[in-house]
């Protein structure tokens, strides 16, 4: 892991500084493919070690029980590299999609939460298109899908253009941009289309 970096399925971290910081990657890789934290290792992938073994569990623990919606449950491995110890932090990737992580309080003290994903070897905040794909995910409902005069209209311009957004998708077909991204989702879940994220949008294309 040291030698290939950080990607979708890695990351580093020198040391756990809070458990609102550490939910959104937790998070990440839950509603994606899961993923490794090691804690200890540099952004370089220097090995510095940790101090404290139970204060940085501690503190991942309070991420996957407080910060993030439904709890995560991780599993925990120390290694020892260099002569010093480094923490393991293996999340599963989750059942219960989308897992959002606590974003920011309001002017009122309210919470709000996010979900977010891993884009490379970053963790973002996962769009509204994203979000509904990350819950069909966990729905054991039956999909029905019809193909009309607006599916039909889709495949002629991602024969054209190859990419569509749902703003593009909306204004082709004159609807909402919530039904074009309804429309969207169950493309995928079918396995007709594939979404794409990238830090700045969301796109689709035919698979």
């Amino acid at each position: 892991m040291l030698s290939s970096g950080e990607g979708v399925t890695v990351e580093f971290k020198r040391k756990c500084k809070s458990p609102e910081k550490i939910a959104k990657e937790i998070c990440a890789f839950a509603n994606t493919k899961g993923g490794t934290l090691l804690v200890g290792i540099d952004d370089d992938a220097s090995v510095m070690g940790i101090k404290s073994e139970k204060s940085e569990i501690d503190i991942v623990e309070k991420a996957c029980s407080f910060y993030i919606f439904p709890e995560i449950y991780p599993k925990f491995e120390i290694f020892e590299i260099e002569g010093k110890d480094i923490l393991c932090v293996i999340i599963n990737e989750g059942n219960k999609k989308p897992y959002k992580a606590l974003n920011y309080y309001d002017e009122q003290g309210n919470k709000h939460f996010q979900a977010f994903i891993r884009v490379g070897e970053n963790s973002v905040p996962a769009s509204s298109e994203m979000t509904r794909l990350l819950k069909s995910q966990s729905d054991n409902k039956p999909l029905i899908l019809s193909i009309g005069d607006k599916e039909k209209r889709l495949f002629e311009y991602l024969e054209k253009y190859e990419r569509v957004s749902v703003k593009n998708f909306a204004d082709l077909v004159n609807i909402s941009n919530r039904r074009a991204e309804r429309l969207l989702i169950r493309l995928v879940r079918a396995g007709v289309l594939q979404i794409h994220t990238d830090t700045h949008h969301d796109y689709f294309t035919l698979i």
